[in-house]
């Protein structure tokens, strides 16, 4: 079975001129504590077992949201510079008229894919790009040999059809030209199943194959099979407050954080003890279809790796598993409401509480259990704290040779194109690429980490920089400096030990003024270097989305605003309630 674990001495006993093979996984916003060898009750036995036998990491970060994470972790270069530094759907016309800030992969970076193929290794791709559509810019231009691809943001795991009124359809494409699903259709199921497909089908001739699959799971729509879905009926009962210090203890026992870590409680999570009944037992299904997600994720997941055992593959195959950013909180708190329906309807979802995540049902988490998703640590997708940023990693296979360690050094997603590259004995291309200048990398070879040479890649003075439409971050050795905007934002800097303090709860801004200003003048230097420019005044990606769905709807200004007027009034009143005096 898939869920056992394989002797690790015979993945170490590798003929080394075997070139390796890869297969990187990436879900899509998984919390940091939504595996069970993070911390999680969702069954998932087939990523615990590689974990068992491979290297888990306790502090790698990735990006906030979805397309700046997949444009670093294919190029190594940082989101700004490689033309993504926001999904393109929340991206104000006032920053569009930049060139680097269309949202789509620049041609001035390289994807390692193209490297990979130029060194001889076939490259397959199968699930959500997001990364663009135009001359040039799908998966199969991007150097995979053979892809099937979503586009788009999302889009719902049961059959063709988008998630948002942003899209008409949804746009699935293979080899380049446009595709239509099967009847059958399941994301997880269907993107596994083409992955082996594509690995078989040049298994004879002996040459080294790079998999990328990035999965749907557990994005919005949250939708599972019944099976799964019965299975976690009742597990949530008890709500958020409690799997969230339960994930935390689990944490805490598994070493993956330190003994006294603390947690701040989410301004975004509501009284659980102050819903009725009925919206607790709909809470905790909601919560529910997402374990169930993430369990058929696993099961699926399963398969694949037994298939790499049935082929004689696995033990000459590094497989990567993590995700492209912390949980996502985008669910209303009251999903009856009129604005919670106004999406959903639109597309032709129910959000009923029988027919939950199942066909034709439009789920997702509230604010309130994505605090549990990312237990122990602070705020969510979107959002630079680092529920947002700190996300699963795995390695398993040849030269990890730890088996069932944890690496709590910290690494970023930049880090994983020239860790792959280093696997596979490429050399990265420095300022020139085909006659052609490019953006070098800036991410490190992980390689020594996870072979035991050395204990961290970054050193103390090393700094790495981070911005996301006005959220900022700059990490230097053990500590981290946080800017959080908006209305979970106070518009101040602050400083956290994120290695004995992950939870963010421990401000040393005023204790530490001589490390907050040298890290405050690397943020700027970053900002330079990476041409990052400032949001609009008033900006919030979630009316940015509003605003652009709206643009893409209704072509008539007037009617635009008037529309944009509606649908924001109720946050404007909850708002000017929320200032009254008590």
């Amino acid at each position: 079975m898939a869920a056992e674990i394989a002797d690790s001495a015979s993945r170490s006993s590798i003929d080394t001129s075997q070139r390796t093979n890869i297969v990187l996984v990436l879900a899509d916003d998984l919390g940091f504590s939504d595996l069970g060898s993070y911390g999680s009750e969702i069954s998932t036995p087939n990523l615990d077992a590689i974990a068992k036998e491979g290297l888990r990491f306790s502090n790698y970060h990735t990006a906030a949201n979805c397309a700046p994470a997949r444009a670093m972790l294919l190029t190594g270069v940082d989101a700004h510079l490689a033309g993504v530094p926001n999904i393109p759907e929340m991206l104000p016309p006032e920053l569009q008229q930049y060139e680097h800030y269309q949202g789509v992969l620049g041609d001035n970076v390289v994807t390692v894919a193209t490297l990979l193929e130029d060194a001889g290794y076939h490259t397959y791709f199968a699930g959500k790009w997001h990364l663009g559509t135009g001359p040039g810019k799908l998966p199969s231009q991007r150097g995979f040999e053979r892809t099937v691809a979503l586009a788009d943001s999302g889009a719902d795991n049961w059959e063709q059809r988008p998630y948002i009124p942003l899209y008409d359809t949804a746009n699935w494409y293979a080899d380049g030209e446009p595709y239509q699903l099967p009847d059958d259709f399941y994301s997880s199921r269907f993107l596994v199943d083409k992955t082996i497909e594509f690995v078989d089908s040049n298994l004879a001739d002996g040459e080294p194959f790079f998999a990328y699959l990035p999965l749907q799971a557990v994005h919005i729509p949250v939708q599972a099979p019944q099976a799964y879905i019965d299975r976690y009926m009742g597990v949530y009962d008890e709500g958020w407050d409690v799997l969230r210090e339960a994930r935390r203890s689990r944490s805490i026992e598994l070493g993956l954080v330190p003994p006294e870590t603390d947690m701040v409680r989410m301004s975004t999570t509501d009284d659980w003890s102050a819903l009725s009944d009925e919206q607790r037992r709909y809470e905790s299904k909601r919560m529910a279809v997402y374990g169930a997600m993430v369990e058929a994720m696993d099961h699926h997941l399963g398969r694949l790796f037994d298939y790499l055992k049935a082929a004689g593959q696995y033990d000459n195959t590094l497989i990567i598993f993590t995700s492209d950013n912390g949980a996502e909180a985008s669910g209303s708190a009251d999903p009856s409401s009129f604005t919670a329906r106004q999406g959903p309807t639109s597309v032709g979802y129910n959000i009923d509480y029988e027919s939950l995540g199942l066909k034709g049902s439009y789920n997702t988490i509230s604010p309130s259990f994505a605090s549990a998703a990312a237990s122990p640590l602070s705020l969510f997708k979107f959002y630079a704290g680092e529920g947002g940023m700190r996300v699963p990693l795995i390695l398993s296979g040849p030269s990890v040779t730890k088996a069932g360690e944890i690496n709590h050094s910290f690494s970023f997603v930049t880090d994983i194109t020239p860790t792959l590259l280093s696997v596979a004995g490429v050399t990265a291309p420095q300022d020139r690429y085909r006659g052609r200048p490019v953006e070098p990398m800036v991410g490190r070879d992980l390689m020594p980490l996870i072979t035991g040479e050395v204990d961290r890649v970054y050193e103390e003075s090393d700094s790495v920089g981070y911005e996301l439409a006005g959220h900022a971050a700059l990490f230097q050795g053990d500590y981290k400096l946080l800017f959080t905007r908006g209305a979970l934002g106070d518009g101040q800097w602050h400083l956290y030990d994120i290695v004995r303090d992950p939870g963010e709860t421990h401000d040393l801004a005023a204790l530490e003024p001589a490390r907050l200003q040298t890290m405050l003048s690397a943020y700027q230097r970053y900002v330079r270097e990476n041409k990052v420019l400032e949001v609009p005044a008033g900006y919030s990606h979630t009316k940015q989305l509003l605003i652009n769905v709206l643009h893409h709807r209704f072509k008539t200004p007037v009617l635009i605003a008037m529309l944009t007027a509606l649908i924001l009034l109720p946050f404007w009143v909850a708002y000017r309630m929320k200032k009254r005096p008590s």
